[in-house]
């Protein structure tokens, strides 16, 4: 009883000094509905969500003018390696502040509640996922992995694995060439930068991806290049399918 009355008093002298706020708009929490005490539901109210009919191949929103050809203008100049990609976001506003966060700032809690966007998804469109062998994240450079501690696509397939009871491969996928960051390189550029960086693990790889449906797990994808040269590496080691779920395009 003394040690529940010594945490309770701990807790609420932490809330006095370090209140709880919410994490986009910086309101207090106290008297205000979260999604976990991290978030306000009215900031988490205005994450856009990615609406149907989807491209065959990014899974952006397709306009009514290319609804006939199944694919937006983009991918019709393009040859992916995956076969589809999936995004239940759209990357800006709230939710592009909330993967600034959970990537760069080291708060890698934020892993639990993004998750359930792409979980919330996968439900809603009935997404083949008891189709696929493998979840894969989209594996970092080590020396990427050492500054940022971890690895966001990790952390993002850990959830989705629990939840649909879907095995992990890590260290399978291997990202053996540290190039720059897309961030500022124009679309050509994205494309050259990450050829020839992902390379498969050898041993007994047969085993884990020869005719295996893969999902490949990432937080972004913006021109797809990244996810390509990912999809055109597990390709070639004879994967059969290899579909793409990020949580935003």
């Amino acid at each position: 009883m003394i040690d529940i009355m010594l945490d309770r008093w701990f807790n609420g002298l932490l809330e006095l000094i370090w209140p709880k706020v919410c994490i986009v708009c910086r309101k207090n929490l106290k008297n205000i509905a979260s999604i976990d005490n991290i978030i306000c539901k009215e900031c988490w109210g205005k994450i856009k969500r990615n609406l149907p009919p989807f491209c065959y191949s990014c899974g952006r929103h397709l306009e009514s003018k290319d609804l006939s050809q199944h694919h937006c203008v983009d991918c019709r100049k393009r040859k992916f390696h995956f076969d589809r990609a999936f995004s239940p976001c759209v990357y800006e506003g709230v939710l592009k502040k909330l993967i600034h966060a959970f990537k760069y700032e080291g708060k890698d809690y934020l892993g639990k509640i993004l998750s359930t966007l792409m979980i919330d998804f996968i439900r809603e469109y009935n997404l083949p996922i008891e189709e696929m062998d493998y979840l894969i994240p989209l594996p970092l450079h080590k020396t990427r992995l050492r500054e940022r501690e971890f690895n966001q696509a990790e952390i993002l397939s850990r959830y989705l694995a629990k939840e649909f009871n879907k095995p992990i491969l890590n260290n399978v996928l291997l990202r053996h060439r540290l190039s720059p960051s897309q961030t500022e390189l124009d679309i050509n550029k994205r494309w050259l930068n990450v050829q020839g960086s992902f390379s498969i693990d050898k041993t007994n790889y047969n085993y884990y991806i020869e005719n295996k449906n893969i999902l490949l797990i990432d937080d972004v994808l913006t021109t797809g290049a990244t996810s390509s040269a990912a999809a055109a590496t597990l390709k070639a080691a004879g994967a059969k399918i290899v579909f793409v779920l990020t949580l935003a395009n």
